[in-house]
C-alpha cells in the first residue's frame, strides 16, 4: 500500500497515533515542556485550522439551520442527550464507591458536545459535511448553557464559562469568518484528507501521551473501558441501525454516528482542569481513556462500519456519483 493511501486513512492514522502515544506515554519521554496550558493553546488551534478548512468548503446559504431544522434538531438530540446518557450512568454508579473522584471525569466527557472534528472526519467517512457543519455552530452554542447545567446537577459546581465561550469563539466563530478567504482555493480530496487526519494524529498523541494512567490501578481502567466502548461502540452501531431502519441516508447517518459517539475531549479536559481541585489528575484518567476507545471507534467505524465496499454499495443504491471511490 502506499504512503497516501496510509496518510488518506483514518483507520491506519488513528492506530498509529494511539501506539505512538502509549510508547511516548509509558516510557516517560513526553516532552514536559508542553504543559496543560500550551496543550491547551495547541489544541485550539489544530480544531481551529480544521475547522476553517472545513467551512471553506461551503457558502453561508448552505450552514443555515433553520432552513434544515429537522436534521438540526436530530442532532441536538443526539450530540448533547443521547451522547450523555452512559457517561452519566458511569459516574452514579461509580459515585459512591473507592473510585468517587475517578468518576468525576465522566461528568465532564458527558457535559461536552460531540468532537469538533465530527465535520473533518464527516468528509473523511463520505458523511454529510453540510450538516456536520450546521449542527456544529448551533450545539456548540447550545452547549454554553448545556455544560454547565450538567456540572452542576452533578457535582453541585460551578463553571467558569468564560473559559468556554472563548473556546467555542476560537473554534466556531474564528474559522467561520477566515474560511470565506478560502473558499476559492481548491483543495483535492486526498489532499485534505491527509492533512485533517495528519492534525487528529497530533492532537490523539498530545492528549494520551500525557495522561497519568499508572495512578489508577486496573480495575478502574477497565471499568472507564467498558463505559467508554459502551458510549462509542455500543451507541454507535445502535443509532446505525435505528437509523438505516427509517430510512435516513448514508451522508446524514454517518454523521449522526459521529454525533452520538464522538466527544470533545479538549473542552472536557479544559473544563476538568478548571472546575476540579486536586483531583484533576484522578478525574482526567477517565478522560483519557476514553480518547483511546474513540479513536480505535473511529478506526473501525473507517475500516469496518463504514467500509469503502459498504459505502460504494450504499452510496450507488442512493444515486450518488462513487466514480471517485472506484
Amino acid at each position: 500500500m502506499q504512503i497516501k493511501s496510509l496518510l488518506c486513512s483514518s483507520a491506519f492514522m488513528m492506530g498509529l497515533a494511539i501506539i505512538v502515544s502509549l510508547i511516548t506515554n509509558f516510557t516517560g519521554v513526553f516532552p514536559e515542556s508542553l504543559n496543560a496550558d500550551i496543550r491547551a493553546d495547541i489544541t485550539i488551534f489544530c480544531l481551529a485550522v480544521m475547522l476553517t478548512i472545513s467551512f471553506s468548503r461551503f457558502p453561508y446559504k448552505n450552514l443555515n439551520p433553520i432552513e434544515h431544522s429537522k436534521s438540526v434538531l436530530r442532532s441536538i438530540i443526539l450530540g448533547l442527550i443521547v451522547a450523555s446518557v452512559v457517561p452519566l450512568a458511569g459516574y452514579y454508579l461509580l459515585s459512591g464507591t473507592e473510585w468517587a473522584s475517578y468518576a468525576k471525569g465522566l461528568v465532564f466527557i458527558a457535559a461536552t458536545p460531540f468532537a469538533a472534528s465530527v465535520p473533518p472526519l464527516s468528509f473523511i467517512l463520505r458523511g454529510d459535511m453540510e450538516h456536520a457543519l450546521r449542527s456544529t455552530i448551533v450545539v456548540y452554542v447550545l452547549a454554553l448553557l448545556w455544560i454547565p447545567f450538567i456540572v452542576w446537577i452533578t457535582l453541585g459546581k460551578t463553571v467558569d464559562m468564560m473559559t468556554v465561550v472563548i473556546t467555542v469563539v476560537e473554534i466556531i466563530g474564528i474559522p467561520l469568518i477566515l474560511s470565506r478567504l478560502f473558499t476559492k482555493v481548491k483543495i483535492k480530496k486526498d489532499t485534505m484528507a491527509i492533512l485533517l487526519n495528519c492534525i487528529i494524529f497530533l492532537l490523539v498523541w498530545l492528549s494520551v501521551s500525557s495522561a497519568n494512567f499508572t495512578s489508577a490501578g486496573t480495575t478502574i481502567l477497565i471499568v472507564f473501558l467498558i463505559i467508554a466502548g459502551l458510549r462509542t461502540f455500543f451507541l454507535g452501531n445502535v443509532v446505525e441501525y435505528t437509523e438505516k431502519k427509517m430510512n435516513i441516508h448514508w451522508k446524514q447517518r454517518v454523521t449522526d454516528i459521529l454525533m452520538t459517539s464522538y466527544k470533545n475531549k479538549g473542552i472536557a479536559l479544559a473544563l476538568c482542569a478548571a472546575t476540579l481541585g486536586p483531583e484533576i489528575p484522578m478525574a482526567m484518567v477517565a478522560i483519557a481513556t476514553s480518547i483511546i476507545v474513540d479513536v480505535c471507534w473511529v478506526a473501525f467505524m473507517d475500516g469496518v462500519l463504514f467500509s469503502k465496499k459498504r459505502m460504494i454499495r450504499e452510496l450507488s443504491a442512493e444515486g450518488e456519483d462513487v466514480s471517485d471511490l472506484i
